[in-house]
């Protein structure tokens, strides 16, 4: 219960569209593909991994958003015009992230261990990012739109340009 609160007034204090939690409840794909997620990714720890992609493909049909059932997702983490992000199976999110549509967290090998990205706290990743590898984007960070991410960047790091330059 109390993750679903806190996942309303974050969704509601970094979405200048919504004007209250019940409409962002009612309204919000990026919130239903959270809470979806939070159910699948539940199954998929508990050895059930068919039953995991399935209720994870039906999030996808739901809501245009593809959380991998195995992906770690932290808490009050927002997802902003959700439709066309892509969350792979080993990526980690931190806590109190901002995601833009259009933004993908991909991996570069076609390998069965860590192959996505880690994302820390407290980091914006703007529409159509592309983050892809077993890379770090370090906490406060923030990547602009349409910036492809390939290597690790620092803590507090501004990242703009499809070259992923850091201005900050």
């Amino acid at each position: 219960m109390i993750r679903i609160r806190e996942d309303l007034v974050a969704g509601v204090q970094r979405d200048p569209a919504t004007r209250t939690g019940f409409e962002l409840f009612l309204t919000s794909p990026g919130l239903h593909a959270i809470w979806m997620h939070q159910v699948a990714h539940s199954i998929w720890k508990a050895g059930l991994r068919v039953p995991a992609r399935m209720f994870s493909n039906w999030s996808r049909f739901w809501t245009g958003i593809e959380i991998h059932p195995g992906a770690t997702v932290g808490r009050r983490v927002v997802i902003d015009h959700g439709m066309g992000v892509v969350i792979g199976e080993t990526a980690v999110i931190g806590d109190d992230v901002l995601i833009y549509h259009g933004v993908t967290l991909g991996g570069k090998e076609n390998i069965t261990s860590k192959r996505h990205p880690t994302i820390g706290n407290n980091v914006m990743l703007g529409a159509g990012a592309k983050i892809i590898g077993d890379i770090e984007i370090g906490d406060g960070a923030q990547v602009g739109a349409n910036a492809v991410v390939t290597k690790s960047i620092p803590a507090g790091a501004v990242i703009v340009g499809p070259q992923a330059t850091i201005i900050n």
